[in-house]
């Protein structure tokens, strides 16, 4: 089972590489006046989402409903941290797009295009029968790297990059992904390093652990992880508890000769350890990949990715 628990520590770096300036907000009306709502909660650990539909144009959208104090602490800064983000990516088709903000006296409302697919991680823990076949992977992996390349290109890596955020605009057909969940992401520049323990523990690179300057590589690490994942089924670091998971992230403690990767193409398994490396200064960054992946051709098109 592929955990989702989220961690981070680091206030003063946080709040050096966060944007807060963002559009306008309203607060004078209950977003309840505009929309309609449907299906029970789904919850998570910092905020709820609702399936909901626009009165006015009989569009469904995902609320999502985030509170300003949590644990005592406010908020409310790193809320309009995601926000902006989202406004951001607002041209990236492959991030989900923001429709429009509420504030309350307790909690802001983001209501954000509806993807109705779901988590591709009900795919990734799916039966063999009902799982991403690897021209799936391959075509998905495309459009994640699109989403990232877009928001790296803009100095911003999401650091928190899993299949829990990672969604498809449909389960069948299979639609296009939708890169979802800007909580934890940070701007990063040359300028400033920026030094926190954060990312949901499978996913995160050694760097983090080791608490050394986050980069783009620190992103790409994940989509190794998460390359891993869609095509095998299985979480490549996961312990018994987290400091378990913790040492076999930090000795790069993963398997390439389990039966579960018999069945791929060996570019894909190439792919996969070109991205899970020690040093995030020999991490390929999007850009790399995307030039050196041939998308439109098979798995084995990647042999040339290194050499």
């Amino acid at each position: 089972m592929i955990s989702s628990c989220k961690y981070a520590t680091g206030t003063k770096a946080r709040s050096a590489a966060v944007i807060t300036s963002v559009p306008s907000l309203d607060t004078q009306h209950p977003p309840r006046l505009f929309f309609l709502w449907f299906s029970l909660p789904v919850r998570g650990k910092f905020a709820v989402v609702r399936k909901c539909v626009e009165k006015s144009t009989g569009k469904t959208y995902a609320a999502k409903y985030m509170r300003k104090r949590r644990k005592g602490q406010d908020c409310r800064t790193e809320i309009l941290h995601e926000i902006a983000v989202l406004e951001l990516a607002a041209a990236c088709a492959r991030v989900v797009d923001l429709h429009q903000v509420y504030e309350t006296a307790s909690e802001m409302v983001l209501v954000l295009e509806y993807a109705a697919g779901g988590e591709i991680f009900n795919q990734c823990v799916a039966d063999r029968d009902e799982a991403f076949k690897e021209e799936d992977v391959k075509r998905l992996m495309k459009q994640i790297l699109e989403g990232v390349s877009f928001l790296h290109g803009n100095n911003v890596v999401h650091l928190d990059l899993k299949p829990q955020n990672i969604l498809l605009t449909s389960e069948s057909p299979l639609g296009d992904i939708k890169v979802v969940d800007f909580g934890l992401s940070r701007l990063v520049s040359s300028s400033q390093e920026i030094r926190e323990i954060m990312g949901t523990p499978e996913y995160v690179a050694p760097e983090i652990l080791n608490y050394e300057p986050i980069s783009t590589a620190t992103d790409m690490w994940s989509i190794g992880v998460l390359a891993y994942v869609m095509l095998t089924g299985i979480s490549p670091f996961l312990g018994d508890d987290k400091q378990e998971t913790f040492l076999n992230i930090s000795q790069i403690n993963i398997s390439y000769t389990e039966e579960e990767l018999e069945h791929l193409d060996g570019a894909a398994v190439h792919f996969i350890k070109s991205l899970l490396i020690k040093e995030p200064d020999l991490t390929p960054d999007q850009k790399a990949v995307s030039k050196r992946f041939k998308f439109e051709e098979p798995f084995s098109a990647l042999q040339e990715f290194i050499y």
